[in-house]
């Protein structure tokens, strides 16, 4: 037999052949999953075959590419069908995407907040960062240890009669995707194996069918990372689990409290609507790669209208990086035109009838006509006027888009468009980054937006860090970080022809300016290449410590009043108080009158996660649009300099 992948299970038909199981067979779950990841496979049609052993065989049928009910995962074992081998099969195989009919029709006040940009972004979107930074986040202050659990209103709080409010279906689904995370969080990524995934993914399910997409979603993708992790993926990180449950334990938190538009946001919504938006000329800007984690891959080409709106044509299904770069040079599904992606990046489209989702992609209807037009140059416009805007002005746009989840979220906000002059490679913790110069002075660090090898970010990045003093036009995506940092998209060519897409085009060192005609860098000034620091990261590790240990590995720290006062020093008291509470709940726990230590209470360690979880994502992103800001006494260079330059 060949090595073939198994193909999407549904999340319901994962968690309901778990909960099938006995409790002795719970047990050896995460121990078949393991050993079913390396038993050969093979495809017939429908049909994904796995060999147990050499007398049995486990059979996945998934009419459409996914496996969509329990019946369809049949094992030949003489324990079928109350075997481990059909749970174990689902849970490792990737996770379907949920369908569009499981969720029904949504509630009528469902508003574009709720694109699935709105699902990914951080719980606290409805908080300045400044009001979040004084109050701890999600209004309960840090040392006072308010709860913030998915508890209806008191009545002082009662929403008015004319704004809507969660049904007790609606709660009870919030409650169980709170149960759900609380869960994940007191285990720990070693601790939340397939039994805890499944909790999350019926959780997920009940929540849509309940009309709460959004959260349901934030619980799919900590299952999705939850994986990740386990399987020891290189392409994991912490930082994002930490997002996702706060994400999840956020939103299933404000089900209860919130009302009208904003129980609209907090809901989500399933659908991307798309409504006519009439004639459309665009002008093409670049094309990336898209590579998911649960296994899709695609491109999304940018284009933008004259008045410097962007919308994508993208092209994304299973098949992970390697689909990814074959696809940019299929044809685009739009209209009548035969342009690839990677040359719509650089051309331009004439569309009538054309229909636009809330996030700005362009429908692909049958009432669509489009044909190829000529495109644009970075320096002429329409387009040149995307540079025109202050380094500092695109990124405060970038992160209020991220935080307030504006009705512009997903429609390229994060996007900055810049002029800078490389200065070369700079090392950091996690490897090295290119170093640049804004033309206000900013120094900003450009960094790789995928390491994946089959993708051209990482090597083209090496070579532009050879090239100090080269003056190129970048495209990046916003990195929230205490210092100027992005993910480098696309740029001008070195040579000032054409643009570069920097994931999909590989640049040659016969690409780079002749180093003997280099205009050499301005020298750094003391501090310039470094990061401001700040104490913060004190609270911030601890929040990460929580998700690979659980909850243990905060309550073995002991005393931490050192840290909290060093927070205090710094003028961070808020965060001196959640970190305080934040320990004292992960060690406490109480005793019968025998003095045997009763199960932990999960609702006030989650509660207090949360709290500095947001927190110190608020104070964050308010550091990173600090040190966007140009410093005083910078010198700026004159556009005529950067036009001569280029």
């Amino acid at each position: 037999m060949t090595a073939t992948p198994l193909p999407p299970v549904a999340p319901e038909v994962t968690a309901t052949l778990v909960e099938a199981l006995s409790p002795r067979l719970r047990k050896r779950l995460d121990a078949a999953v393991t050993k079913l990841g390396t038993r050969p496979t093979q495809r017939d049609g429908d049909t994904v075959t796995v060999s147990v052993d050499e007398e049995t065989e486990l059979r996945l049928h998934a009419p459409g590419g996914v496996v969509t009910s329990a019946d369809s995962i049949v094992c030949g074992c003489l324990l079928a069908p109350a075997c481990v081998h059909r749970a174990a099969a689902a849970c490792a195989a990737p996770m379907a995407e949920p369908s569009e009919e499981a969720s029904g029709p949504q509630p009528g006040k469902v508003t574009e907040a709720g694109s699935r940009a709105d699902m990914l972004a951080p719980a606290d979107g409805s908080e300045s960062p400044a009001s979040s930074s004084s109050s701890g986040s999600s209004g309960s202050s840090g040392s006072s240890g308010s709860t913030v659990g998915p508890t209806a209103p008191g009545p002082d709080a009662s929403p008015s009669p004319s704004q809507e409010t969660a049904g007790p279906a609606e709660r009870a689904a919030a409650e169980a995707l709170w149960s759900a995370g609380c869960a994940v969080l007191e285990a720990g990524v070693d601790g939340a194996g397939a039994v805890v995934q499944s909790a999350l993914l019926r959780a997920a399910h009940t929540a849509r069918l309940r009309h709460l997409p959004r959260p349901a979603g934030a619980a799919l993708s900590v299952v999705t990372l939850l994986r990740a992790a386990r399987s020891g993926d290189p392409a994991y990180r912490t930082a994002e689990l930490v997002t996702a449950l706060s994400e999840l334990l956020g939103t299933a938190h404000r089900v209860g409290g919130a009302a009208g538009a904003e129980l609209a946001g907090v809901r989500g919504a399933a659908r991307r609507p798309y409504s006519p938006d009439g004639s459309l000329r665009l002008y093409g800007l670049f094309t990336e790669p898209v590579v998911t984690d649960s296994g899709h891959g695609g491109v999304r080409t940018w284009v933008a209208g004259p008045g410097g709106r962007l919308f994508t044509v993208g092209d994304v299904a299973p098949g992970g990086a390697g689909r990814a770069v074959g696809v940019a040079d299929r044809t685009v599904r739009l209209g009548d035109t035969a342009l690839t992606h990677r040359e719509l990046g650089r051309a331009g489209l004439a569309v009538s009838g054309a229909t636009v989702s809330p996030d700005g992609r362009l429908g692909a209807g049958k009432g669509v006509r489009a044909v190829s037009a000529r495109g644009a140059r970075w320096t002429e416009p329409p387009l040149a006027a995307l540079w025109e805007t202050s380094p500092s002005v695109q990124a405060a746009r970038a992160l209020r888009t991220a935080s307030r989840r504006t009705e512009q979220a997903g429609t390229g906000d994060d996007l900055l468009f810049l002029d800078v002059e490389l200065l070369g490679a700079v090392e950091e913790s996690g490897g090295s980054c290119l170093l640049a110069r804004c033309d206000d002075g900013t120094h900003v660090r450009l960094t790789a937006a995928d390491d994946d090898p089959a993708l051209a970010h990482r090597d083209n990045l090496m070579l532009l860090a050879t090239a100090p003093g080269a003056r190129l036009r970048i495209i990046g995506r916003l990195v929230p970080a205490p210092h100027p940092r992005l993910a480098l998209l696309a740029c001008s060519h070195p040579t000032g022809e054409g643009s570069i897409d920097l994931g999909l085009d590989r640049l040659r060192r016969a690409d780079l300016p002749d180093p003997t005609a280099r205009v050499a860098p301005a020298p750094l000034r003391p501090g310039e290449a470094g990061a401001h620091s700040s104490p913060l990261y004190l609270l911030e590790r601890r929040v990460e410590q929580t998700v690979p240990a659980g909850r243990a590995a905060l309550a073995m720290l002991g005393d931490v009043t050192a840290e909290a006062r060093r927070l205090r020093r710094a003028g961070l008291p808020t965060a001196a108080g959640l970190l305080t509470t934040l320990c004292a709940s992960a060690a406490a726990r109480d005793r019968d009158h025998f003095g045997r230590i009763l199960p932990s209470e999960t609702d006030d360690f989650a509660t207090h996660w949360l709290a500095s979880a947001r927190y110190t994502a608020a104070v964050a992103e308010s550091l990173c649009a600090a040190a966007w800001e140009p410093r005083r006494g910078d010198p700026v260079a004159s556009p005529s300099d950067h036009a001569a330059a280029r």
